[in-house]
């Protein structure tokens, strides 16, 4: 061997060793402890050990902190999960440094001491220091003797973790959850379950005092949580192993810019709606905080002046100010809740609903917890100084009832009085003539218009036209305003209908009607009895035209279109093999419209029907209810059309049409056989389309069922799924299936679902009236259970 071969392995060594070198302190392994006693202690953070549950689920130990990784807390959290959860802290007031320890004493006592030795730990409490040991259990419960974490939770609630009289506060100490009941901020209760929680399982099953409720992926056993959050939110998270990450299976409070505190003093809290992060803004004749809204806003012109102030209306927008600053009374109308206010040196806004009732709410001495939403009833008034010249730009459908124009009219000054009685004379001779000539010659040219017109009239049998009814048009003044019918924008079974907008800039919609029978007295006869019929939910008449053989209706444009373009899903359905539920891809640019509006849209349509019905001079049947007869407005205000286009009689006499005038699907029952059609066949047809704004599908468009298509019903489904299953979210529409919170839409969808059932009940008989199916709807009276629909007659199963 070479004398150099020592030398060259000695440099190979070298190199390996530089390339290779030892693991420092915190590249070693994490020491994992099954239970911590005296032989461990003390335990200090930079000792890079955990404490391990038996079934690796949980870990407890020192975790630096998310402000300083120097400062650490003893904490517990989740184990070999993606995102570690912390779950409980023992010390999150007071992080202690490196030099921190845990130590179990001679005498059994165990200790979190900081760099002084002051104990910072929330424990109490000693064992026997040969025996005791700190453990952490497959639940994630810390225990020491008669000690466990569970007892003194921070903002979070684990599965299998006595709820029952504990509090949770948020990290970052705003809010707490109180009593397992109330959501708390600034010791303001903002959210109310009713219902204190006791128990939360593995399956997503949260039990209460009475009851339970479960969550949206209930039934699988996975890694769940209840957190408080720090903007206020109470949340039970579920871990997906599929995706990775925890997701939202639960949250108590839907709209977040309802939780107190989400925006400063006299701000207001907006949001779409989604899950996005809300914003605020501040309200006209406010300016923004130095650090923005969120910190609160301040009036621009302080009131002072009470004689000298005015309001600014802001829809949609409520304060609910807290305790002692809301004064709520009942006003016999706007200006008695705005008299209240004025009367109030401390009144800085009122809000109002126009729903009849009288609700008024004074707020007095501040303005905070301000939020938007398009499901509060109220309008704000804001007071503010008279020389603000700021506008609201929170507007909303209150708009609509201003319907009057002011119109300010001067007249000119007489002139000055004449002493020149010749002169007077003169003038008053001369306006006597012209006025004696105009008046020969207007007369001259009304009698040769009335005998043009006489002619006309006695022509198309129109002589006799009642003072008041609707406009006349000509055929050519509507063939302009179509440009030549070019526009078409629906057909129905009485025409088409043509967009159109007149000569005063009125947009209208322009209904060809076809195969109408009888006379022009008989056609007229019947548009002024439309034309007479005035309801917030009926489509308005505004003319017609009967000329040269064509019978044209001339209706109020609805610019939203027809109901069945926003309910029906248009895509395609795909049904699982193992489950009833359904998943659609849906398309259009239409929204989705949500259970608020649904309900809103039913119970109009419901109250116009029962105007028909109950409230016209003339008893009105519509017989042709469906999803394309009921357009929406600007606001989804619903309309009913083609309203008086049947045959109609008086109230006290029993309709009876020998013609089926109805659509397949919505026709009652009595249409197929030899009774008489009453109001009881509208009731049918409405209930069908009230079932089908729930389910989102058309009545004869089977939904996941074995059955055969020629046994298939809506109707007797859904009763199976409501009453016999105890699925009520099986029905639901699946767009909007998961905004569906039992406690907050049950209610809504229970009346709605029930009172479809007793609508399309086979015998008219058994049927409701209208006007009670509209009672139904608002829960003002009693709904029993229904018997189960059947169809033509055929017996329950």
């Amino acid at each position: 061997m070479s004398t150099n071969t020592p030398r060259l392995l000695f440099f190979l060594f070298t190199i390996l060793l530089l390339s290779n070198p030892p693991p420092s302190s915190a590249q070693q392994a994490v020491k994992s402890l099954s239970s911590f006693n005296i032989t461990n202690s003390p335990w200090r953070p930079d000792q890079n050990q955990i404490l391990l549950s038996p079934n690796s689920v949980f870990a407890a130990g020192f975790k630096p902190t998310s402000q300083n990784q120097k400062l650490y807390t003893f904490s517990v959290w989740y184990h070999n999960v993606s995102i570690n959860k912390i779950v409980w802290s023992t010390n999150d007031k007071s992080p202690v440094n490196g030099s921190a320890a845990l130590v179990i004493t001679t005498t059994g006592v165990l200790r979190l001491n900081d760099f002084s030795g002051k104990n910072v730990g929330p424990w109490n409490v000693s064992g026997n220091a040969s025996i005791t040991n700190l453990t952490l259990s497959n639940d994630g419960n810390l225990t020491y003797s008669t000690w466990q974490s569970f007892t003194y939770p921070t903002d979070t609630i684990l599965p299998n973790q006595n709820i029952t009289g504990t509090q949770i506060v948020s990290m970052n100490g705003k809010y707490s959850f109180s009593n397992s009941t109330y959501l708390v901020y600034s010791k303001e209760n903002y959210w109310d379950m009713g219902k204190a929680f006791q128990l939360l399982d593995k399956d997503g099953k949260m039990s209460q005092e009475t009851g339970s409720f479960v969550t949206s992926d209930f039934g699988a056993p996975r890694l769940r949580r209840l957190k408080l959050d720090n903007d206020g939110n109470l949340i039970i998270y579920s871990f997906s192993p599929d995706l990775g990450e925890w997701i939202l299976v639960w949250k108590a409070v839907e709209e977040i810019c309802k939780i107190y505190g989400t925006c400063g003093p006299n701000a207001i809290c907006v949001n779409d709606g989604s899950n996005s992060t809300p914003h605020c803004v501040c309200p006209p004749g406010y300016k923004q905080n130095s650090g923005g809204a969120i910190e609160g806003c301040t009036i621009k012109i302080p009131l002072t002046n009470l004689g000298n102030t005015k309001f600014l209306q802001l829809d949609y927008v409520n304060y609910t100010s807290g305790s002692n600053q809301t004064e709520q009374i009942v006003a016999n109308n706007f200006t008695d809740c705005q008299a209240h206010c004025l009367n109030n040196s401390k009144c800085l806004g009122f809000g109002f609903k126009y729903d009849g009732k009288g609700y008024c709410a004074i707020q007095l001495g501040r303005l905070v917890y301000g939020y938007w939403s398009p499901g509060t009833e109220v309008s704000m008034f804001l007071r503010v100084d008279k020389s603000e010249t700021e506008q609201s730009n929170f507007s909303g459908m209150t708009k609509l009832l201003d319907t009057t124009c002011p119109v300010n009219i001067s007249l000119p000054l007489p002139p000055e009085e004449s002493n020149t009685t010749t002169r007077n004379i003169v003038i008053v001779c001369t306006l006597f003539a012209a006025e004696l000539i105009t008046g020969v010659f207007f007369f001259w040219g009304f009698l040769k218009k009335y005998i043009k017109y006489r002619e006309m009239a006695q022509t198309l049998s129109l002589e006799l036209l009642p003072a008041g009814g609707p406009k006349r048009f000509s055929y050519a003044e509507l063939k302009a305003a179509t440009n030549d019918f070019s526009n078409l924008i629906g057909r129905g079974g009485f025409g088409d209908v043509y967009k159109g907008e007149l000569t005063d800039h009125r947009v209208v919609a322009v209904k060809c009607l076809k195969h109408v029978t009888g006379g022009d007295a008989e056609f007229w006869a019947e548009v002024t009895i439309i034309a007479r019929m005035h309801h917030l939910n009926l489509v308005r008449l505004w003319g017609f035209c009967a000329e040269k053989g064509k019978r044209i209706l001339v209706y109020e444009f609805v610019p939203n279109g027809s109901l069945d373009k926003y309910i029906f899903q248009k895509g395609k359905v795909k049904y699982s093999e193992s489950e009833s539920e359904m998943d659609m891809v849906p398309v259009g640019p239409n929204p989705v419209l949500d259970w608020n509006i649904r309900y809103r849209i039913a119970l109009g349509v419901a109250r116009s029907i029962a105007y028909l019905h109950e409230e016209c001079l003339e008893w009105v049947l519509h017989c042709d209810i469906k999803p394309e007869n009921i357009l929406l407005g600007d606001d989804f205000c619903p309309k009913i059309s083609d309203f008086g286009l049947a045959k109609m009689k008086k109230k006290e006499d029993i309709v009876s049409l020998s013609r089926i005038r109805g659509t397949r699907g919505y026709m009652a029952p009595e249409w197929v056989g030899q009774d008489p059609i009453t109001s009881k066949a509208d009731v049918y047809s409405f209930g069908m389309v009230l079932l089908e704004i729930v389910t989102g599908t058309r009545n004869f468009e089977m939904q996941g069922s074995v059955m055969e298509s020629e046994d298939w019903y809506l109707p007797r489904w859904a009763f199976d799924k409501v009453f016999k299953e105890l699925k009520v979210e099986d029905i639901l529409d699946c767009r909007i299936k998961h905004s569906y919170d039992s406690r907050a839409h049950f209610n809504l969808v229970d009346r709605m679902v029930k009172t479809a059932m007793w609508c399309l009940q086979d015998r008219p008989e058994m049927r409701p009236s209208m006007g009670k199916v509209a009672k139904m709807l608002e829960g003002t009276v009693e709904i029993t259970e229904p018997r189960k629909p059947t169809i033509f007659f055929l017996g329950a199963e």
